[in-house]
């Protein structure tokens, strides 16, 4: 009996515990706060992430990367930017066309493509999140494009003065810029005729998930700083438009009047915060401009524009949207022009073919001596060159090294088929157009 009359009596004592405890808590939560709801991130929800750190080039290694852009779900913010996405490689697939170009320059390095796998995803407020990806093989540094400020046309002379001019500018950068030491050690590999690979910093990846996820949401109100407002562009209200491509486009293959389809990833709100744009939108796009690149350098070009925007479950309505930046490979050297056309990069098809050639003829000089005249003037075939152009103790034969490199350096300007203007499935894009009402159509 007195067993039982302790036990009623701890019970009594934890009951009353437990109600102080939930008063309290009660109290700290301010009134109408919304209780927490799941939000369900659906399977082909588009992720791109970044690579903090540069890893080795081989299977199994570990990769850390942090979200670049935010996911909504439902017009809600459900994955921030900066989430930390963690994957592997899971296989190294061939990189043909590398290794051909490296090989003509003395570099047998037989390069790979990483195959990429996201398996975990963690939230800034620690939460973690098993996912499930799509294998992604498209890893390259992302260059974030955007139209220049008006300027003059210039004549092919003035060009190639200005190109030479920045490519100087940026190969000092090399030298200043945080990390030369091992931009250093980098470039000392690529001299060599063999070299280990590695994963650079900064590579980015957009993959799909093949299965959704729910995650916490603490409320479900529309956050400020979470949105896209409209813009206001000489006093008119301008919505700006995220969206990712939902197939490739190319200047190799589109016709003008093609048409393709962009998703709208981020939910575009208005001034007052009434929804103009929802997420999962879809803008329909048309080729304006295509030519395929072709021989003696000539790149392609490609134009676009947006004309109807769906919502769903609504009828298209007529936009004019022109392209104000896209995300794309660093390698594609891409630029946009006033009017939202694509190219790219003119290269420096006069300076470097003839400072080539100069140092080249430098090996045939009587004046110096034969050992820095070879030095100076074998700068093709990588390292290889330059010892055999040394140690050969023939002047001839390091002129003709050198003469070999200025050569090549001149079909890669002038004979060879340019670049095409490509943009991947999933390239994220951003689309101006002047807004054209308020707020969502009325049911």
């Amino acid at each position: 009996m007195i067993h039982s009359t302790r036990a009623m009596l701890r019970m009594a004592t934890l009951l009353s515990l437990i109600v102080v405890a939930s008063s309290v808590v009660a109290q700290t939560i301010p009134a109408g706060t919304p209780a927490a709801s799941p939000v369900v991130v659906p399977a082909s929800a588009v992720l791109q992430a970044q690579l903090g750190k540069h890893v080795p080039m081989k299977k199994g290694e570990v990769l850390k990367c942090h979200l670049l852009y935010p996911v909504y779900a439902d017009n809600q913010l459900a994955i921030p930017a900066g989430s930390v996405m963690r994957g592997s490689i899971v296989g190294l697939d061939s990189d043909r066309s590398r290794r051909i170009h490296a090989r003509l320059w003395g570099d047998f390095t037989p390069y790979r493509v990483p195959v990429v796998r996201f398996y975990e995803l963690t939230l800034p407020d620690g939460e973690v999140k098993r996912i499930v990806s799509g294998d992604a093989t498209n890893g390259a540094p992302v260059l974030h494009l955007s139209p220049p400020a008006a300027r003059k046309s210039r004549s092919f002379v003035a060009q190639q003065i200005a190109q030479a001019k920045q490519q100087a500018k940026e190969t000092i950068a090399l030298v200043t810029a945080p990390g030369r030491k091992d931009r250093l050690v980098q470039f000392l590999y690529r001299q060599l005729p063999y070299h280990p690979q590695r994963v650079d910093d900064g590579t980015a990846w957009t993959v799909t998930l093949e299965q959704p996820i729910s995650v916490r949401k603490e409320t479900t109100a529309v956050e400020e700083g979470n949105t896209t407002p409209a813009a206001k562009v000489n006093e008119k209200p301008v919505w700006r438009i995220r969206a990712y491509l939902q197939q490739t486009i190319s200047s190799a293959n589109e016709k003008p009047g093609n048409t393709f389809n962009a998703v709208v990833a981020e939910p575009v709100f208005n001034a007052d915060h009434t929804l103009a744009i929802p997420e999962g939108s879809m803008l329909v796009g048309t080729i304006i401009q295509a030519k395929p690149a072709r021989f003696f350098g000539r790149a392609g070009k490609l134009r676009f524009d947006f004309r109807q925007l769906k919502l769903p479950g609504e009828s298209p309505e007529h936009v004019m949207g022109t392209l104000a930046g896209a995300d794309s490979s660093k390698t594609q050297q891409l630029q946009i022009d006033q009017e939202g056309g694509v190219q790219t990069k003119p290269k420096n098809r006069v300076i470097i073919p003839l400072v080539l050639s100069v140092l080249a003829n430098r090996a045939l000089d009587d004046d110096g001596s034969a050992a820095g005249g070879a030095a100076v003037g074998s700068n093709g075939f990588g390292l290889v060159g330059r010892v055999v152009g040394i140690v050969g103790g023939s002047r001839g034969l390091a002129a003709g090294i050198g003469f070999y490199a200025a050569g090549l350096s001149f079909s890669e300007r002038w004979l060879v088929r340019g670049q095409n203007v490509a943009f991947t499935k999933d390239t994220r894009i951003e689309v101006t157009t002047e807004a054209s009402r308020k707020s969502l159509p009325t049911p």
